[in-house]
């Protein structure tokens, strides 16, 4: 049996505690695209990990996590994490984590490139700047350097002589930047190689076999769908495909092979960075909701910004991600409210949008129509059967169920691992 866990609207739903919680049950979890740019938050007991690469399943034993082909990886942000989690007792094993040969390699000079392309816009687009826009750029132009490069110095020296032949031009004549030393590059990321060497395999192969033997597989997605490459809010996206569809070009394992899909959903809105938010609250309650919650990114830090639960995307997240189950996460930061909002349709120069619209004007300058939904005003962090949770918080889940026409499975009271509800 395989799934797929993914974020349904701009990332930071809660993944990372729902697939920690997912992955007891599965022999292998495996990441599929998107960088260190993306970072995943699980708490166990009084230890908080934060996880930017490895798939949070690592925290369990005798688990194997794959980070596979379409993950782009910063070899000094992975050893960093590995030697992390050893540090805090992990074994970290070749057996327990594999590492595609396939698989991108950032390089320094991405994380430049991110940073100076950035600073030239006039329209930001909120990058992290850790060069994974770049990197997919090179691996879509066919001169990038893969993971398995690292291991053959004859390769790796081409490709990255042709690399800064190029990339020095443009940093010195388009940004006046400094030229890059190939020998220091290559010295170093030679010796990335070998520190990687043990974790190195085809694990397209690997998850085929895995698949023909009758191990159960969950592929973990990183951001959200709305920060996917082709049907998010473009250009304010990552450089990947964070829905399903990824998980195919990303893995090597065919979409015949994927049984289940669970779309997480917060029981409000966030994004980080720039771009479109139809449902933003205003200052006052964006601070509120943010405190409540710690709306913070666990790899940057920067402040999320929050909003009512936007059911028009939400339906084109689930119909687009194939999802047969929903897990709303984060439902304990509303307990407070006396009142919540649900987006239901948009309004813009008299006409109703009731379907998600591509239009970039649509989306910045359309009008939520809201219902309102009555709060529960009693703390949910202690519930752990759904029949126990207070009358208005169960009317709100069913009336998200109703709006996005998929069974909620999974209700998330707090960040502990114990702090769930499963129907």
């Amino acid at each position: 049996m395989s799934l797929v866990v993914v974020g349904a609207q701009w990332g930071d739903e809660g993944k990372g505690k729902l697939i920690d919680i997912l992955s007891e049950e599965v022999d292998i979890t495996v990441r599929y695209q998107g960088g260190n740019n993306a970072g995943h938050t699980v708490i166990v007991g009084d230890k908080e990990y934060i996880f930017h690469l490895i798939p949070s399943a690592i925290l369990r034993p005798k688990k194997i996590c794959v980070i596979a082909n379409g993950v782009v990886i910063d070899p000094q942000a992975l050893l960093e994490e590995i030697d992390g989690l050893k540090k805090r007792g992990l074994p970290m094993s070749g057996t327990q984590l594999r590492i595609s040969a396939n698989a991108h390699v950032v390089m320094p000079y991405h994380r430049v490139m991110d940073q100076l392309r950035e600073g030239k816009r006039a329209n930001k687009i909120g990058t992290t700047g850790r060069g994974i826009g770049p990197c997919y750029s090179d691996k879509v132009g066919r001169m990038g350097i893969r993971i398995i490069d690292l291991l053959n110095p004859k390769v790796l020296k081409a490709k990255l002589e042709d690399n800064l032949n190029e990339k020095n031009d443009i940093f010195v004549k388009v940004y006046g930047y400094k030229n890059y030393d190939f020998s220091e590059i290559y010295k170093e990321y030679i010796k990335f190689g070998q520190r990687l060497k043990p974790y190195i395999c085809d694990t397209a192969i690997f998850l085929n076999q895995a698949i023909k033997a009758k191990k159960k597989i969950l592929f973990e997605g990183a951001q959200g769908t709305f920060l996917d490459i082709d049907f998010g809010t473009y250009p304010y996206v990552t450089s990947s495909n964070a829905t399903t569809g990824g998980v195919c070009s990303g893995t090597g394992v065919p979409p015949t092979k994927i049984k289940e899909v669970v779309a997480a959903f917060k029981a409000y809105s966030t994004r980080v960075g720039e771009g479109p938010f139809p449902t933003e609250y205003g200052k006052e309650m964006n601070e509120c909701i943010r405190s409540k919650g710690h709306e913070f990114g666990s790899t940057t830090g920067r402040p999320r910004r929050c909003g009512w639960f936007d059911a028009v995307l939400g339906r084109y997240s689930v119909a687009i991600n194939g999802a047969t189950k929903l897990a709303i996460m984060k439902l304990d930061v509303l307990d407070e409210l006396e009142e919540i909002e649900i987006a239901t349709s948009y309004k813009y120069k008299g006409k109703v949008y009731k379907d998600y619209s591509h239009d970039l004007d649509v989306l910045a300058h359309a009008k939520p129509v809201y219902e309102k939904w009555p709060g529960w005003k009693t703390s949910t962090r202690e519930i752990r059967q759904y029949k126990k949770l207070p009358l208005a918080a169960r009317r709100y889940i069913e009336r998200l169920e109703e709006l996005l026409e998929v069974p909620i499975k999974y209700i998330s009271v707090g960040s502990k691992r114990d702090e769930i509800i499963i129907r």
